[in-house]
């Protein structure tokens, strides 16, 4: 895989600490550059947001949150019956734990991943939470796209390209889920499937309460 490596980019430092780089090395080696761009994007435009909001965050937890938010797309990674977000904060909780960190910390490591794409939730919580959320937004769907200054855009795309991200993105989702469909139900992934799979049928949460096991 052919990677970019950068210390600083837009005036935001890579961390590059031991754990930081046996991160980058997980997902070097399990990952695809696609998923490497994509995921040290996120990171730059978090830790942008979060600057410009002054928000007090550790920047390594948010770093290694980045590095693992999708690695439970990946084979290595994905389980037969969670969401794809709980296969990556459980490998980031398992990688944590073998470095000794505080289970606070891994417990926020956990949240940041598993939340990045709970809508209405993930903004109001920690600092890490919401801007890993507002990180992943602004690559995926251009959220607060205006308050990103032409010179950091070009920087960050420049070093760390999106090569065709809109065309390339639904798919790279829906391959990380496509056997487990059902893990979609009540999130905004059965969007991607429903745009993937011709006449999709997504569970629908009145038919659960209409069809339940009680009588009345």
């Amino acid at each position: 895989m052919s990677v970019n490596t950068f210390k600083k980019i837009a005036g935001i430092t890579i961390p590059d600490s031991s754990i930081a780089s046996q991160a980058t090395a997980l997902l070097l080696e399990h990952g695809t550059e696609f998923i490497y761009n994509h995921s040290l994007r996120v990171f730059l435009f978090a830790s942008l947001n979060g600057q410009r909001q002054q928000l007090k965050y550790d920047p390594e937890l948010l770093y290694v949150s980045s590095v693992f938010h999708d690695l439970g797309l990946t084979k290595k990674y994905s389980s037969a019956d969670l969401r794809f977000e709980v296969d990556g904060a459980n490998a980031a909780r398992d990688f944590l734990k073998s470095h000794g960190l505080p289970k606070e910390s891994i417990q926020l490591v956990w949240d940041t991943i598993a939340l990045h794409t709970t809508i209405g939730v993930a903004e109001h919580k920690e600092p890490e939470v919401a801007m890993m959320y507002s990180g992943v937004g602004l690559d995926v769907m251009g959220d607060g796209y205006d308050q990103l200054t032409e010179a950091n855009r070009l920087e960050i795309i420049g070093a760390f390209p999106r090569t065709d991200f809109k065309e390339n993105i639904i798919p790279t989702f829906f391959s990380g889920f496509e056997h487990k469909t059902e893990t979609t139900f009540g999130n905004i992934k059965a969007d991607v499937c429903a745009y993937m799979i011709p006449n999709f049928h997504r569970k629908n949460f009145c038919d659960c309460i209409l069809h339940s096991p009680w009588s009345e």
